[in-house]
Order: structure tokens, then C-alpha cells, then sequence
């Protein structure tokens, strides 16, 4: 899931966050450099409920949380401004588009008649009312190194190699893992039965575990090890079935299933020709709504409708949902990213969120091809850095728009890292990827709540969910300022940013401190009050 080329920017007036305390200062001669973090300012007490459900949305100053600025914008700057209606392109794994707090910002396509059976716009998609599954009624796919070891013609023989190489190493790390993987379901399992009969309750936090004190062996054996999984920052239920996908997947690599499965033959397309588009179908939330909770989370990160005392609130608030189905239970097939973002484009998206990657990527050149068609057209696409703490830099993750991770062909894109809720040495998240050159910016990626199918929500993490959140002050910008150019915003996000120049743990590595300065091009963390500060000035 990532040198630049400046753009000329001219002194300002835009919040300089210096000085101590929550005192802020305006200044009109504000340098870029000077948008930078208090280096005393944290967090002591734990967040609150309220706090943490909308976290990102809070300010680094006034409540001492790395958030976007968010509500400060809603509150100082677009209070009784009226936007122009922007149009945000979901590619994904699908979106519950009759979710409560989505269903009002669904996009619709006025050019087609529903349930007619007629391509009534000719873009070559029959009835396409709210968007496209290009992917039909499956939900799982193999991992891209899967297909090529399986199709050796798909690649050279170096990357043919590089794709063996992994699956050698994933039976061997299955092999090792499994029985480990198995013990730590064993100890979840006990020490959650244990925990909820001490509390005497089925939930309970980690600052609730923290504070037990028991002499009892066995307490403080359940004690220790539920603090290591409330770490993850997952409810045990979710952690559990995380835990159990991942023992399923280690099963299925030693039974060697991924390897003679082909999930992709239901839909019925050669997946290795870009000109075989007469596939999927219009029912963007596909063939069961259990599969759409990473699409359904990312679209509310974008959009759920603020303020309605529901659920969450989107950072957008003047956006329309158009849904592009292309991200499996697995890896994405190429064809169907690049004919995704084209078909986003050309129904109007003037932003693109790309919460997927992988590491091998057979086709890449029709999604360079569909990121270059997208600049022409221009709209910005976001892209989430991905979840392997790598550096990518030099650690290969498609898409990208710089094919030798030194220059970019195209200046519409902007990979997003992910940052902790602790602004301290601990911001970045623990799974985040980063790299100096191919990471553009970093923004909230853990305990982020947002819509989840069946109006449900629940909190995720990941740079599937820092995207969004970047996404949605994009729409932001674009809605207020209709007039900047997709480049224009991407550096408008990068450079209005707030700059942290203090050491931080990478990789949930203790051992591993950097600054973080080097962990990407901008060294800054997304702000919306900055941006749209920025935004207002360059627009004149």
C-alpha cells in the first residue's frame, strides 16, 4: 500500500503549535517549519470513553491527543461555510450501504434506471446504482505469491524465485507457529473464564486487569497474560477470532489448500486480461455482510454523518459514499484495482481511498497506468502505508507510485502511516510501515470507531483506518477549496502537518528509537486545522 515536487508556498497566517501548556500562537509569518508539536505536551490519564471513540478528531493542544484538529475546524473555521458536494471513492472489500449512520451519504448514479437490467449510462456496468463488485460472490482470494507460484508465467523468474521463497517460509513458520499459536488460544481462553469470574463479568478493560492484586499463582499467571492481549487493543472476542483465522490460515498453508484452491473462477473473468471488463455485478455489500466490515469501517472513518448522536462522526461532512468492491479475503487481483480506480474517476470521485496492498504485484502497470488516468482526471488518490512494520523504502508493497522508490510518475498520490493515541515516544503505531522516501505523512490509525455492518461499530486499527481519516480532510479541502488541484491537497496535507521531532519507538520495538523525522517524507502528522488554514490562503 506509497522526490516530491514542491509547490510554492508563501508565508501565512496558520497555527504555530509551540510555547507550553495548551497556550497557541497565531502567527502571519508562520515558516512550514515552525508547525511543530510542544515537546512537553502528553497525555497522562487514560482517555476516556468519549475521548477515545473520537480521538482522532481532537486537537494536539487542547487536549493533548496527536488528533487531526478536526472539530477545531468544524467549530473555528467552517462554521456557516457552505461546501460543494464531494463524491469519495471506496475501494474495498464492500460497504453495508443500508448501515444507519451510512445510508444518507450513499452515492447514487443518476444516469441509470434501477433494476432495469439496462446499462442505461453505456459505461459498460448494468443497474451500477450505488457503485461496482468487480469481485462478484466471492470474498476469499489467494495471497498474490499463491497465484504466482501457481501461474509461473505471471512473472520473471527472479520474482517467480522471491514468491517461492515466502511460501517456503510460510510452511516452515507454520510448521513452528502452529502448536504456539494453539498454546496461545489455550491461555486466552483460560485466563479470559478466569478474569470474567473475578470481575464477574464477560467484559472488562486492561485498566481493570492492571489494578487486580491477588497472591494466588494462577490469578496473577491470567492477570499477566491478559494484559499482554488487551495490548493489542482489540476486544477479546475479536481478538480470539483473529487468533483462530490465523491458525485456520497456518492449517490451510500446511495442507497446501491455498495452493489448488481457485476462488476466482466463480466470477467468471480471466483475471490476466485488462480487456475482459464484462464481469461482477451491482451489489457492492456482495454475497454476505460479515465480509464487509473492513469497507464498512473505512467508508465511516470518511463519512458517517456527524453529529446525529449515532455511532461515530466522519470527518467529512459534505461527501457522498461511492463504493467499489475489488479487496478480498486475500490479495487483490491488479485488474481489478486498476479498473476500480478508473471506474471511481469516471463517476465523478474527486477522492480515492485505498485501504490495501501486498508485496508482489504481476500487473502493476495498469494500476500505474489507472493512478496516472486518475491524476489526468484529477483526483487524489490515498493510500494506506500498510501493517508490517517495514521499512518500504526498500520492503517492496504495491500500489505505489514510484516503481524504483526514489521518483514518483505521478503527483495525485499520498501513503498514510498510523499513529498510536499516545503522542510520546509510543505515537507510532506498533504495525505501522514507514520509509523516508514512500511514506508521505502519518495520521490516527489505533482505536479508531467507526461503522461495522448490521449498524453496528466497533473500534479498528490499522493504516486501513489512518487512510480514511486522511481521506476524509481531503474531501474536506476539496469540498471548501473546489478549485485546488489534487496535487495541490496532497501537499497541502503533507506540508500543513504537524512536525514531531522527537525519538519514537518503531516497530513496537523498544530497542528500535528513531527519530521521528526520518520515518517519512514530511515528518508530520495530519491536521485539518492546519490544512484548511493553508488551504484558504493558496485558494486566494
Amino acid at each position: 500500500m506509497n522526490i516530491i515536487k514542491p509547490i510554492c508556498l508563501s508565508t501565512f497566517a496558520v497555527l504555530v503549535l509551540a510555547g507550553c501548556g495548551a497556550q497557541k500562537q497565531v502567527s502571519t509569518t508562520a515558516s512550514l517549519a515552525q508547525i511543530s508539536a510542544p515537546l512537553n505536551i502528553k497525555k497522562v490519564a487514560p482517555l476516556k470513553e468519549n475521548e477515545l471513540k473520537r480521538w482522532s478528531h481532537l486537537d494536539i493542544v487542547n487536549d493533548t491527543i496527536p488528533g487531526m484538529s478536526v472539530d477545531r475546524a468544524y467549530a473555528e473555521l467552517l462554521k456557516n461555510k457552505i461546501g460543494v458536494r464531494v463524491i469519495v471513492g471506496i475501494v474495498d472489500s464492500g460497504v453495508d450501504i443500508e448501515h444507519e449512520d451510512l445510508k444518507d451519504v450513499v452515492w447514487t448514479n443518476a444516469k441509470e434506471i434501477p433494476g432495469n437490467g439496462i446499462d442505461d449510462d453505456k459505461n459498460g456496468y448494468v443497474d451500477d446504482i450505488h457503485g461496482w463488485n468487480f469481485l462478484g460472490d466471492i470474498t476469499k482470494e489467494n495471497l498474490e505469491y499463491e497465484r504466482i507460484i501457481k501461474n509461473k508465467d505471471l512473472v520473471d523468474e527472479v520474482t517467480y524465485q522471491a514468491a517461492k521463497a515466502v511460501n517456503d517460509k510460510k510452511i516452515a513458520d507454520a510448521t513452528t507457529g502452529k502448536a504456539r499459536t494453539e498454546q496461545m488460544i489455550a491461555d486466552l481462553n483460560e485466563s479470559d473464564a478466569a478474569l470474567a469470574k473475578y470481575f464477574g463479568k464477560p467484559v472488562y478493560t486492561i485498566d481493570e486487569v492492571k489494578a487486580i492484586v491477588s497472591e494466588e499463582p494462577a490469578m496473577q499467571k491470567s492477570k499477566a497474560s491478559m494484559q499482554r492481549m488487551l495490548s493489542f487493543n482489540l476486544p477479546i472476542a475479536d481478538l480470539k477470532l483473529a487468533i483462530q483465522k490465523q491458525l485456520d490460515g497456518m492449517d490451510a498453508i500446511l495442507k497446501g489448500d491455498n495452493l489448488t484452491t481457485d476462488y476466482r473462477k466463480v466470477v467468471g473473468d480471466n483475471p490476466n486480461d485488462i480487456t475482459d471488463t464484462k464481469y461482477g455485478n451491482n451489489n457492492v455489500m456482495g454475497p454476505d455482510k460479515n465480509e464487509i466490515l473492513h469497507g464498512t469501517h473505512v467508508a465511516g472513518i470518511v463519512a458517517q454523518v456527524r453529529n446525529n448522536n449515532i455511532g461515530g462522526d466522519g470527518v467529512a461532512n459534505n461527501v457522498q459514499i461511492l463504493t467499489v468492491r475489488a479487496v478480498p479475503d486475500g490479495d487483490e487481483y491488479d485488474k481489478d484495482i486498476a479498473l476500480g480506480i478508473r471506474y471511481a474517476v469516471d463517476n465523478g470521485a474527486k477522492v480515492i481511498n485505498g485501504s490495501f496492498g501486498k508485496s508482489f504485484s504481476p500487473h502493476k502497470q495498469w494500476v500505474y497506468d489507472a493512478i496516472k488516468y486518475a491524476e489526468k482526471k484529477d483526483v487524489l488518490i490515498v493510500h494506506a502505508a500498510g501493517n508490517s512494520a517495514e521499512d518500504i523504502d526498500s520492503y517492496d508493497n504495491f500500489p505505489n507510485d514510484s516503481d524504483d522508490k526514489k521518483t514518483e510518475f505521478a503527483d495525485n498520490m499520498i501513503t498514510i502511516g498510523a499513529l498510536n493515541f499516545e503522542y510520546g515516544d509510543k505515537v507510532v503505531a506498533r504495525f505501522s510501515n514507514i520509509g523516508k522516501v514512500n511514506v508521505d505523512v502519518f495520521a490516527p490509525g489505533v482505536k479508531i470507531y467507526a461503522t461495522t455492518p448490521n449498524d453496528t461499530y466497533k473500534y479498528l486499527q490499522g493504516t486501513s483506518m489512518a487512510s480514511p481519516n486522511v481521506a476524509g480532510v481531503a474531501a474536506l479541502i476539496r469540498s471548501y477549496y473546489p478549485k485546488l488541484s489534487a496535487s495541490q491537497v496532497k501537499h497541502i496535507l503533507m506540508d500543513s502537518g504537524v512536525a514531531i521531532s522527537t525519538d519514537v519507538v518503531v516497530g513496537g520495538n523498544p530497542k528500535d528509537i528513531r527519530s521521528f523525522t526520518t520515518l517519512s517524507q514530511s515528518g508530520k502528522i495530519v491536521n485539518a486545522y492546519n490544512a484548511l488554514l493553508m488551504a484558504e490562503k493558496i485558494s486566494k
